[in-house]
């Protein structure tokens, strides 16, 4: 009997990066819920029938930020991993606990940060 796939969020404005994103992280196998901005994202958070392993979001929202989301999200979910992925990787206050990811990233690069997250 084989383990569950893991669950991410993945939050992007961008529609052609998110569909990136998402199809990178199904063909790992993954379980893919996603959302393009903010208020979408926390929905799916509220819903406790969605088991969520990881949320991975943009910084530079419309609306409510990545980081307000992810703030958000820790006071639903407090265990919740958080990975944010920013053109700006260098400039980002990032949270205690949470990590970073630039863009742009490859494949392989996102393959390895996921997985070191998840512990796959």
């Amino acid at each position: 009997m084989s383990a569950t796939p893991s669950t991410i969020l993945v939050v992007e404005d961008d529609a052609i990066v998110r569909m990136l994103i998402v199809d990178v992280l199904e063909e790992l196998k993954f379980n893919v819920l996603e959302a393009e901005d903010g208020d979408s994202a926390l929905a799916l958070l509220e819903d406790r029938g969605n088991t969520i392993d990881l949320l991975m979001t943009d910084v530079g929202l419309p609306g409510m930020n990545g980081k307000t989301l992810a703030n958000k999200a820790r006071e639903l979910r407090p265990q919740l991993p958080v990975l944010f992925a920013s053109g700006y990787a260098e400039n980002i206050d990032v949270p205690a606990g949470m990590l970073v990811i630039g863009k742009p990233f490859s494949i392989d690069q996102l393959r390895d940060k996921v997985k070191s997250i998840l512990v796959v």
